[in-house]
């Protein structure tokens, strides 16, 4: 995470005029069944996606609300960066993929037993939003519901 001088003008600018929303918190959510015996998905705000398979995220005003679908077998040192912000430091996520999107770990965990099972597929957006409108309405929702039908009992947000 950036110090606020680190960033340029225009993002010091920018959050210090920035309308920042008020949200409820969310009731806690008890585990349907104990971590062993879950199947976890990941989901990250890295905006990573296959090049050559998935579209690149767009620069579009208040930031792209659409998602990548990444599968359970993906190399995480295939992916692509594709966040569209220049505000965060992509050193990390370059030199190790599982920084951001920690698939190697979660097979471990599996592996071990600590998780039940490695979900199908996991979720990529563009976490470069400054109106999630549409992603909280639209996508997460959509995004729930096949994570469901994927019976996923845990998904694991990575933010960056």
């Amino acid at each position: 995470m950036a110090a606020l001088s680190e960033l340029s003008l225009r993002y010091r600018l920018l959050l210090a005029t920035y309308r920042w929303r008020v949200l409820q918190p969310s009731p806690w959510a008890v585990p349907r069944v104990p971590l062993a015996r879950a199947r976890v998905a990941l989901v990250t705000s890295a905006g990573l996606l296959r090049p050559g398979v998935d579209a690149p995220f767009h620069e579009a005003r208040g930031g792209d609300p659409s998602v990548r679908w990444l599968p359970a077998d993906v190399d995480p040192a295939t992916l692509e960066i594709g966040q569209t912000s220049d505000a965060f430091d992509r050193a990390p996520i370059v030199a190790d993929r599982n920084a951001a999107f920690p698939l190697d770990r979660l097979r471990e965990l599996a592996a071990a037993g600590a998780i039940g099972a490695v979900a199908p597929r996991h979720v990529s957006f563009n976490g470069s939003m400054t109106a999630p409108g549409r992603f909280t309405a639209e996508t997460a929702p959509q995004v729930a519901g096949q994570l469901e039908r994927d019976a996923v009992d845990a998904a694991l947000l990575v933010p960056v």
